[in-house]
């Protein structure tokens, strides 16, 4: 039987480190802490009889208990953040208009919706803003599960939308993925029945790194929005260089009942500063917003900076091409080691190991180095993130330490 994590007691005791639970489980009936890559929400979260964080029928992840060794993580990889932000122009916007932050900054706010509006291809009235885009994920789920139904998605995927989903009385449909990783389009169009209030995709995926066709997942999304909603996650799409793949924000401008979830957190460096937004039909944003409003939760500055990010072309580029040559520098010393991952078209690289997870954690946690440690299909894995360089280089040299 699973057991619920107390979140009261995780967070008096400060027990949260490595991008993971680090605390010994207390039972208890207050609210359960879920953990999502950097962002907390109060969806449940349980153990397996083996404690570890149930996160889907096939994933597992492990965390250092409460009496363990707690060194200082010097080299941060484990919450798939961009190493080289926030870009200048955004710090200096945020600078700028800190001075104004007395104000409530409506006006900006519409500018910058009109802004993103352009770049999608998209009206106004199709953009919901959020403080990044697990609040909006969260969001969506609170206002279609509050009256139960089921939700399609692939398993491994990102857990935000469905462990809100499941808090607020909704079922999960699991579908397993591919052998090569990508979703299971054809299963889980199948597994789509009348109680079915939304299909939900991760593309490119988290925890996995894999990506689906662009082509077959746009011939996908226009035919089954025709059924029931369907919400692309694409928080990593602009880091996915050398993929066939693409934004499936045109099916909103065509008229499709589709959702896109776009975050300024990763290319744009900006995770901390929490902005991001949906694109969907305006319909279902007031749906949404009758319930709960998007933008209310970002700071004045935090409008500024991401306005000024997206002209930021240069500092754009500058992360796509130094993610790929970190990654690249990662994946052949996985080659040469014989780690075989799977491939990733994201800032992060998962891949089999031959030790427990937990041990993992606790060696790498000694090397000052944090990662994410999971069992899928009760195999232990390692989800690092893609640094800079000198970190990646820090990262094989304990890897190989280890290994």
């Amino acid at each position: 039987m699973n057991q619920p994590v107390n979140r009261r007691s995780a967070l008096k005791t400060g027990l949260l480190t490595l991008g993971s639970l680090a605390a010994l489980p207390q039972l208890g009936k207050a609210a359960a802490m879920h953990y999502n890559d950097g962002a907390f929400n109060d969806a449940p979260l349980s153990l397996d009889p083996e404690m570890r964080i149930f996160r889907s029928p096939m994933v597992r992840e492990h965390f250092l208990e409460n009496n363990a060794p707690k060194p200082k993580i010097v080299t941060k990889l484990s919450s798939n953040e961009n190493p080289y932000g926030p870009p200048k122009s955004a710090q200096d916007a945020i600078a700028e208009s800190a001075k104004r932050g007395n104000r409530y900054a409506w006006q900006e706010m519409y500018d910058l919706v009109d802004k993103i509006a352009k770049k999608e291809g998209v009206t106004a009235e199709n953009i919901m803003m959020g403080p990044g885009s697990s609040d909006l994920l969260e969001k969506t789920a609170l206002v279609l599960f509050k009256d139960g139904g089921n939700v399609v998605s692939a398993d491994p995927c990102y857990m935000s939308l469905v462990n809100v989903a499941k808090s607020v009385g909704a079922t999960w449909k699991a579908i397993p993925c591919k052998s090569d990783w990508s979703h299971d389009l054809k299963a889980m169009e199948a597994a789509i029945d009348k109680d079915t209030k939304l299909v939900y995709i991760c593309n490119p995926n988290n925890p996995t790194g894999a990506i689906t066709s662009g082509k077959e997942l746009l011939d996908f999304c226009s035919r089954v929005s025709e059924k029931v909603p369907v919400f692309v996650d694409e928080a990593y799409l602009e880091l996915a260089e050398g993929a066939d793949t693409q934004s499936m924000v045109s099916l909103v401008a065509q008229g499709k009942n589709v959702m896109v979830a776009r975050t300024f957190s990763k290319i744009m460096g900006m995770a901390g500063i929490r902005v991001g937004y949906m694109a969907a039909l305006p319909a279902t944003l007031e749906k949404i917003q009758k319930i709960t409003r998007g933008g209310m939760g970002i700071a004045y500055t935090s409008i500024f900076a991401a306005s000024a990010s997206m002209d930021d072309h240069a500092f754009q580029d500058m992360t796509r091409k130094q993610n790929t040559e970190a990654r690249q520098y990662l994946c052949s010393n996985l080659d040469k080691m014989g780690y075989q991952y799977i491939p990733s078209y994201t800032n992060f690289v998962i891949f089999p190991i031959n030790m427990p997870g937990k041990e993992l954690l606790g060696k790498m946690s000694a090397k000052g180095i944090g990662v994410k440690a999971y069992d899928i299909l009760n195999k232990p894995w390692c989800r690092v993130s893609i640094g800079t360089m000198d970190e990646m280089k820090q990262f094989v040299g304990a890897l190989q330490e280890l290994s």
